[in-house]
């Protein structure tokens, strides 16, 4: 595929996301799919969308600089300025003049001379006076929002939450590509056993710390593996894995997991049950809690059964005290999750992240109930956020008295999270700054010893 070709794509899938709210791992990936694309054109294009949309409003406030009615640019016009600076900023293995000339090209064929014109004059003054100094920004939140491209709600937000270094550290943080990781399946090989295979194959990879089942690529394409195919092992991240982990699940237990797509989760369980008991998979639509069955049987388990059910409604479905573990991986706000979602920031605000601890809240007090007297609820989000996190247990604890936060779960965790600064009475917060992993939070819940 040409360049031309290549950075004319980057642009559609930029589009699609910035301006028809297209989620950007889904958008990419069909792009992906669509063409015959070499490694490294895949990974140029990955590099070039990912990192545009990273850098978005960094981009933008470079725009404003050198154009000054920027806020009357065509969208893709705007898109295609974010695209160049990016490639000029931020990358040091495309020369200048193939940017310009890519970009002012895709300009007059997408628009007219006036258009091309126009993007010729604007990258070629930023190429002869440099980008502007973002620390002559003199409002510090504003500084750190413009430099790390995120919204000055949520760095406001942060700041007060975990002061400024800690926000600067998490944002900036957001702007790096973390390792993928790899939860093998102990039903069909070891940790071990595929880890001597991929090193053999020249693969960079380690063990992780957060599961007895999961690694750590650090170098490598393993999603084109044959053994990944074959359900020998499937993506997750380290902070994810860590859910089954804290789940001290035995052989034959009936589990619930009550939001459970796509089903990473709910397979991990599954594989830690050794195929044995139940796990009940929902979730609230149809469709998803079928990616959760294929999953399932990809992986060659058995003893999933998937169903789409809001999880508000499940004491419709089973009695109260039936499960001897539950599951509350709660819809979120994702806040932990932005390097790898980075459209996150830009399209969530304040009010979703309250609306969303309603609902965090509901779930909780309709799905406790269907807890045995002697279970264990293990609560977890991918967000960074108190309010959907500590304040929701606290809240929960508050008004279910004969609930507590399990003592025994800051104990079994592993010894390198027990001091981590995330420890909190409420639970564990993981922050994407901390071990190169998503951010996450996780507690267990039991009743109280009489």
């Amino acid at each position: 595929m040409s360049k031309y070709q290549l950075r004319q794509q980057a642009l559609k899938v930029l589009e699609r996301i910035g301006d028809n709210g297209g989620f950007s791992h889904l958008v990419l990936d069909q792009a992906l799919s669509q063409s015959d694309w070499s490694s490294k054109d895949e990974a140029l294009l990955t590099e070039l969308v990912y990192g545009t949309l990273q850098r978005k409003l960094t981009l933008n406030y470079y725009t404003q600089y050198f154009v000054k009615k920027a806020n009357k640019l065509e969208n893709w016009v705007k898109w295609l300025l974010y695209l160049s600076f990016y490639q000029m900023k931020f990358l040091d293995k495309v020369p200048d003049h193939a940017i310009l000339h890519q970009a002012v090209e895709i300009a007059k064929r997408r628009g007219h001379s006036g258009v091309a014109k126009l993007v010729n004059g604007v990258l070629r003054s930023a190429q002869r006076q440099g980008f502007p100094d973002l620390t002559d920004i003199t409002d510090s939140i504003e500084q750190i929002a413009i430099e790390t491209s995120h919204p000055r709600w949520l760095v406001e937000r942060w700041a007060d939450c975990y002061g400024v270094e800690k926000t600067v550290s998490i944002c900036q943080a957001n702007l790096q590509q973390k390792p993928l990781s790899i939860r093998v399946n102990p039903l069909k090989m070891t940790r071990e056993k595929l880890q001597d295979i991929l090193l053999e194959e020249g693969f960079v990879l380690k063990a992780s710390p957060f599961s007895k089942q999961g690694l750590v690529v650090e170098q490598g394409n393993v999603l084109k593996h044959p053994l990944f195919k074959e359900g020998v092992f499937t993506v997750q991240d380290q902070s994810s894995m860590l859910v089954a982990e804290m789940m001290d699940l035995a052989e034959g237990q009936i589990v619930l997991d009550a939001c459970s797509a796509p089903g990473g989760k709910a397979t991990h369980i599954a594989e830690v049950l050794h195929n044995t008991g139940h796990v009940y998979a929902y979730d609230l639509h149809n469709k998803k809690a079928k990616l959760v069955s294929q999953k399932a049987q990809q992986l060659g388990l058995i003893n999933i059964r998937a169903k789409g059910k809001d999880a508000r409604l499940l004491a419709d479905e089973h009695k109260s005290n039936s499960f001897d573990r539950i599951l509350l991986d709660v819809p979120c706000s994702g806040l932990g999750v932005i390097r790898g979602k980075p459209d996150i920031k830009y399209t969530k605000t304040a009010d979703d992240v309250q609306s969303l601890a309603l609902i965090q809240y509901e779930i909780l007090d309709k799905v406790s109930p269907l807890l045995k007297k002697d279970g264990k609820l293990l609560y977890s989000t991918c967000t960074v956020d108190p309010t959907e996190n500590e304040i929701i247990i606290n809240e929960f604890l508050s008004s279910h008295q004969a609930f507590e936060v399990d003592p025994d779960f800051f104990t079994e965790l592993p010894e390198f999270l027990r001091e981590s600064s995330g420890v909190t009475p409420y639970g564990l917060q993981i922050f994407p700054d901390d071990f190169q992993s998503d951010g996450f939070f996780l507690t267990r819940l039991r009743y109280k010893k009489e």
